[in-house]
């Protein structure tokens, strides 16, 4: 039976997709350095440190790494604070709502920063659904390093043949399954060029799920 979910966030909860990208081209611009649409896919799921480390090390970027986070992290918060058209996911907190009624544990595992999460949390009013916040800046490798997912299974005190992720990105899917986690892939419309070949189940709107059918998986 299943006692958590353990949420991504970016492109489960809010598609604050867009924001980043923008950030993120905003910054390559001031760089000087072109990526690739298939790059810019392979760094779904990542923190911007881990991020940041591998293109430090690509194009031999000056900047240290902690510079070039905190940068692009700038233009994020400046480009998300100013967007006025950035909204829940369809469906997903009617879900939140409904396994949260129902006494199931919710824990957020986000690549994002702390302060990114409070950001989205604060805006959307989530804090009071979520048991515990567990965000990939506090482990030095990213998904689909299986770590994140590790300790949102150890600190919901919960085994992990009793919790399940909810993912959106590759790297999310195999870092779940890398914990021996039940992984639901979210295919949604905003999703590029992510595989979801080795999640459990795949869904395409949150109107498939619902506490019962979460339950009994």
């Amino acid at each position: 039976m299943i006692q958590t979910v353990i949420f991504d966030m970016d492109g489960v909860i809010v598609d604050t997709e867009p924001v980043h990208h923008y950030a993120y081209n905003q910054h390559f611009k001031m760089l000087n350095i072109e990526i690739t649409p298939e790059m810019y896919a392979s760094f779904t799921g990542n923190s911007t440190k881990n991020i940041f480390e591998r293109l430090k090390a690509t194009y031999n970027l000056e900047d240290d790494v902690q510079t070039l986070v905190e940068t692009k992290r700038n233009l994020f918060n400046e480009a998300f604070d100013h967007k006025e058209d950035l909204y829940l996911l369809e469906g997903v907190e009617d879900l939140i709502k409904d396994l949260h009624h129902n006494g199931m544990q919710l824990v957020l595992a986000s690549s994002s920063a702390k302060v990114t999460i409070n950001r989205i949390f604060n805006r959307f009013g989530l804090h009071q659904y979520f048991s515990h916040i567990v965000s990939g800046e506090d482990f030095p490798k990213s998904k689909p390093h299986p770590a994140i997912f590790e300790h949102a299974a150890y600190i919901s005190q919960t085994p992990r043949e009793n919790c399940i992720v909810i993912e959106d990105s590759t790297n999310g899917i195999i870092a779940a399954k890398a914990a021996g986690i039940y992984c639901i892939g979210y295919d949604s419309v905003n999703s590029k060029m992510q595989d979801y070949s080795l999640a459990d189940q795949v869904i395409s709107n949150f109107k498939e799920l619902n506490y019962q059918i979460i339950r009994n998986l």
